[in-house]
């Protein structure tokens, strides 16, 4: 079940009946071209501040990879009127807590303050914008930060590559072919005016949307954003490439090596259509009707009944110009990868050949009904979302509206879906495996 980007409408389930509850926003555009929404909720005193950038891993060069994520830790590390070091202090100091995210499309930073600081969050995202200092002591810095953190998070981590070996297999033309942490020696061949060069091409306020949420008076905020955000300069537009892959005719195969693991890994992983696509949203449903929760097909069959695996999986990994669909599996005991493989065939031939049953169709709706009230349930997740829907989707209004997507979504659509994209033909088997070393050890 596809949980990060599904922000949909909130659904109140009364009596067996379930009644949307709009989230209401205005957005507005200043004269240099940054968006603005703002979402006013006064259930806490609390309010977001939150910028999010259209800007990822695949807008880089690729002989420079990584520089998006850097951003996402360089940008904190002060401007003209926040000294280096100063910035999480003053958070702290005031009530509030930040962070960033990266992914592929886009780099997204944002603050939770108590209400009554809205002003100064505002202040902060346009500092960042306005007067980020980008020098050499910040990169250098910053360089052992995400060299430590790729240490952590990737190369020491079991099955931490997972990811990157599938799309560096599954794209051959497509930035998105390499991983969103980047190369490590193309950071380290990078000149000061390249890191300088990339802050003044993609983060402008042409290129970003600002939401507020939360706690606020709207005359307040919209005096506040006029008076920090408005002087700051439009950038040059952005001639954005277009990456058009070839269809996948034959099966791919591949094999990695992880020196983290024992036991190997199961993946097989077919290209999908955009996460805007109504295909995408149906690929989601067919990944929470194999692999979402003790009772979904997968996890019968192979790890409770069969006792094959010590984990099963499917998930939709969407994005903005195409997608992953990504099936694993850990095998147990004297079980192989290729037989948890002939297994989840099996099952992808009935979602293909039959249509679901009723009664799975409707345990499908209320898992999608349950996680649309989640999702629009906390104002963090709303504001992310909001910038989301705009930035990615083009349409705002999808965190009202992509509910009803999700629930016109038919048995018949979720076995031609199948039939469209879950073929042995159109797929990468990875072969992800213990290292030679780790296996004689």
């Amino acid at each position: 079940m596809k949980k990060s980007l599904m922000a949909l409408g909130s659904l109140f389930l009364l009596g067996g009946t379930a009644t949307a509850q709009k989230v209401e926003f205005q957005e507005y555009k200043l004269d240099n071209g940054l968006h603005v929404i703002l979402h006013q909720d006064k259930s806490a005193p609390v309010v977001i501040t939150s910028v999010m950038y259209h800007v990822g891993a695949k807008d880089e060069n690729p002989e420079r990879t990584g520089f998006a994520h850097f951003f996402e830790h360089l940008l904190f590390e002060g401007t003209k009127n926040i000294g280096r070091g100063e910035w999480m202090k003053m958070v702290s100091s005031n009530g509030g807590t930040n962070n960033a995210n990266t992914s592929d499309d886009r780099t997204y930073y944002y603050e939770v303050f108590p209400s009554n600081n809205l002003e100064l969050g505002l202040w902060m995202e346009s500092e960042r914008l306005m007067h980020p200092v980008i020098n050499q002591i910040g990169v250098d810095t910053q360089n052992e930060v995400v060299k430590e953190e790729k240490r952590l998070r990737v190369d020491n981590q079991p099955y931490g590559n997972l990811l990157a070996q599938v799309k560096k297999n599954i794209f051959k033309k497509h930035p998105y072919r390499w991983a969103t942490i980047g190369s490590m020696e193309h950071l380290d061949a990078a000149t000061l005016k390249e890191f300088q060069d990339f802050n003044a091409k993609y983060y402008i306020p042409n290129n970003a949307v600002l939401v507020v949420a939360g706690d606020f008076e709207f005359a307040n905020a919209t005096k506040w954003i006029q008076q920090y955000f408005g002087p700051i300069k439009k950038g040059a537009d952005i001639k954005r490439e277009t990456f058009v892959e070839d269809p996948i005719t034959e099966t791919i195969k591949a094999t990695y090596q992880d020196p983290n693991i024992q036991i190997p890994m199961m993946v097989a992983s077919y290209r999908t259509p955009s996460m805007k696509t109504r295909d995408a949203r149906v690929l989601d449903v067919i990944s929470t009707y194999l692999s979402d929760g003790k009772s979904s097909k997968l996890y019968k069959k192979i790890v409770d009944d069969k006792k094959m695996a010590l984990q099963i999986g499917a998930f939709s990994f969407s994005q903005e110009d195409y997608g992953t669909y990504i099936l694993y599996g850990l095998p147990m005991g004297a079980n192989t990868t290729e037989g948890l493989l002939k297994e989840i065939d099996e099952e992808i031939v009935k979602i293909q050949t039959e249509l679901i049953s009723e009664k799975d169709f409707q345990k499908l709706q209320n898992k999608y009904e349950n996680q649309f009230v989640s999702s629009v349930s906390n104002v963090e997740g709303i504001a992310e979302n909001l910038a989301s829907y705009y930035l990615l989707y083009g349409d705002v209004n999808l965190i009202n509206t992509e509910a009803d997507i999700y629930r016109s979504i038919t048995r018949e659509e979720i076995r031609d879906v199948a039939k469209k994209y879950l073929n042995p033909n159109q797929r990468l088997i990875l072969d992800y495996v213990p290292s030679k070393d780790k296996a004689q050890n």
